[in-house]
């Protein structure tokens, strides 16, 4: 079987037998086919699939299919970033299927990983916060719960870009009069080195300042909250509500408000374990849905991607143990 976890960053690949033995592995770069097209951003994936495949002993697995190819795997379990709709996962499965990489293929948004990963069976609730937000929830019947989060057209609010942009703008008025004093409009500029929002606003503006490094203003946020300021505690107590609306709405849906269910957090927001941050989504998600229990994952996303692979093929609960031991996981 072959894994995928392909994220906007990164990439990982493992080749995995019936057993659940990781027979090889490879990591790669992001998956983004908004920018580059589905073609190009397979196509790119197809070199990490072969260096797995060949730390596997497994050749031949790079080009597209044709007359009489072997099939190389027994099925493909892909989880990947920007396969938000179900008509992007169908573009997508058809394409990885053209490659002929496996005898069936399955295509996920990279947030089903995540939830698989942390739970030991096919049954939860994950909230992912990393540069954007997400959610999905799954029941083993295959049943699931999900979002489009595309962003602000979708009624999405938060994730490290969110973050860091409601920090901007609230130091940015702060500094002009035009809002309530913050200390985020002197944190933010100095952590660039900069003695003003005036001067960081420009920079940003003129490239100076590259956009992918805003990202870096989001734990200044958080600190800068953690100190006691009140605008920025008020950003990351919303960021809260935002991941407790998203989870309970999710176990809503699947009728799992009222049981004890796992209600898994991930990506890098809600990895990082901001104290006031964790407290409030307690808070909040223990009057939603009082049985919950919260946990971050901590394991590899590619983890998950190779689980629902074996729960494709049926495999046993001890190929799933081999699997999770692998990644040093216990279940």
């Amino acid at each position: 079987m072959l894994a995928i976890d392909a994220g906007n960053s990164k990439t990982d690949v493992a080749v995995v037998a019936p057993d659940g033995t990781v027979l090889g592995e490879a990591r790669g770069g992001g998956f983004q086919p908004p920018t580059v097209g589905v073609a190009a951003a397979v196509g790119a994936l197809a070199e990490t699939v072969q260096r797995a495949a060949a730390a596997a002993g497994v050749s031949g697995t790079g080009g597209a299919s044709g007359p009489g190819r072997a099939v190389r795997f027994a099925h493909v379990s892909a989880c990947l970033a920007n396969a938000d709709f179900p008509v992007e996962e169908q573009e997508l499965a058809a394409a990885l299927g053209a490659r002929g990489w496996g005898g069936s293929v399955s295509v996920r948004n990279d947030t089903f990983a995540i939830l698989r990963a942390g739970v030991d069976e096919p049954r939860g609730v994950a909230v992912v916060c990393g540069a954007g937000i997400n959610c999905v929830g799954m029941l083993p019947d295959g049943r699931t719960a999900r979002f489009p989060s595309v962003g602000a057209i979708s009624g999405d609010w938060g994730g490290g870009g969110g973050l860091a942009e409601e920090a901007l703008w609230f130091a940015a008025r702060a500094e002009d009069g035009r809002g309530e004093p913050t200390e985020l409009a002197r944190a933010l500029p100095a952590h660039f080195g900069l003695a003003s929002m005036y001067a960081l606003i420009e920079a940003l503006h003129l490239g100076r300042i590259p956009f992918a490094r805003r990202h870096e203003l989001t734990p200044v946020l958080f600190r800068t909250s953690a100190a006691g300021d009140p605008v920025a505690r008020s950003l990351v107590e919303r960021q809260a509500e935002e991941v407790v609306a998203l989870a309970s709405v999710a176990l809503g849906r699947l009728g799992l408000l009222g049981e004890e269910v796992p209600v898994l957090l991930g990506g890098s927001v809600l990895a990082a374990r901001h104290r006031q941050l964790d407290a409030r989504i307690a808070e909040l998600l223990a009057a939603k849905a009082p049985k919950a229990v919260v946990r971050v994952v901590t394991a590899p996303p590619v983890l998950g991607a190779a689980l629902l692979g074996l729960d494709h093929v049926g495999a046993p609960a001890a190929a799933r143990a081999a699997l999770r031991a692998h990644y040093g996981e216990t279940g």
